[in-house]
């Protein structure tokens, strides 16, 4: 017992809150835990230091959180592409904008991964060996199901069957732009015959009659609204993407400077090229032309 300096009155010690007293479960032998439901054990197993430095536990814990960001993404993109494809693309909607958001958590990864210095990267550098983020499956398989469907870029996972098929599959699908496009023409757009028919293995190309068609829908945006927004939420998703792009070139330009990356690649130069990659294109250059 205490005594309150100012009254002179005893105090009595609060007594600790337990839980259990409103009901919470506090006993788990034999019933399925947070641990049990996440298999956090797995996870938190997962981060494997192949040198003694103090940052690549950092280095190591961002590129896992990043995948399974991409993993969420990759799940959200697919049923988008699937509502889009049933011509429910108000469903697709949400979809497209948690992709957003998730590409802004992605963003935010960078800011601290920039607190490791270029002395500090240096001291677990090599232990990388040939490893990089250029060959990440998932990754690829978000470029090829948005439409940057560079055939080259399967090379990196040809010494795994499935990661082949898995590719494989993704480019004998519709794109997420492709399915918009056969969305419009459904709805009674008129999306050239060529669009609706073109390879879908490779890349997508600027195309004057798609251009003229988003047109179409930004002078009439509430004749036109279910499309309006279908391209707006395409536009949110790009530009976050950039964003995360963009953010990438800037941290490895002040982690490394100009040197080669660790997979071969120009590193920065190389980052830099993908910065003119544009997804969407119409849906950028059609308002220069409104």
């Amino acid at each position: 017992m205490t005594h309150d300096a100012k009254s002179g009155c005893p105090m009595h010690a609060a007594t600790p809150y337990n839980p259990a007293t409103e009901g919470a479960q506090m006993s788990f032998d034999g019933r399925m835990s947070y641990g049990d439901y996440l298999h956090i054990d797995q996870i938190l197993s997962a981060q494997k230091q192949l040198t003694p430095a103090h940052d690549e536990m950092l280095f190591i814990i961002q590129h896992q959180t990043s995948e399974l960001w991409m993993k969420l993404a990759l799940h959200e993109m697919n049923a988008a592409r699937l509502a889009i494809a049933a011509d429910r693309a108000p469903e697709a909607f949400k979809m497209l904008a948690r992709i957003s958001r998730i590409f802004e958590q992605l963003n935010n990864a960078w800011d601290v991964l920039r607190t490791m210095t270029p002395s500090d990267y240096t001291t677990f550098r090599e232990g990388l060996g040939q490893s990089s983020g250029f060959q990440s499956w998932q990754y690829r398989l978000i470029e090829y199901a948005v439409g940057n469907r560079n055939l080259a870029m399967l090379k990196p996972h040809a010494h795994r069957a499935d990661l082949t098929a898995l590719l494989e599959a993704e480019l004998a699908r519709p794109s997420l732009y492709d399915e918009a496009l056969r969305h419009l023409a459904r709805a009674g757009l008129p999306v050239p015959p060529d669009v609706l028919t073109r390879d879908l293995r490779q890349p997508w190309s600027v195309h004057e009659g798609v251009q003229r068609i988003w047109e179409m829908v930004y002078r009439e945006p509430t004749r036109y609204w279910q499309a309006y927004e279908l391209a707006e939420k395409l536009v949110d998703f790009e530009d976050y993407f950039r964003r995360w792009r963009f953010n990438h070139v800037t941290t490895v330009e002040r982690v490394i400077g100009l040197k080669r990356g660790t997979g071969g690649t120009g590193g920065v130069s190389y980052l830099r090229r993908m910065l003119d990659v544009e997804l969407f294109p119409e849906l950028w250059h059609l308002r220069t032309t409104l």
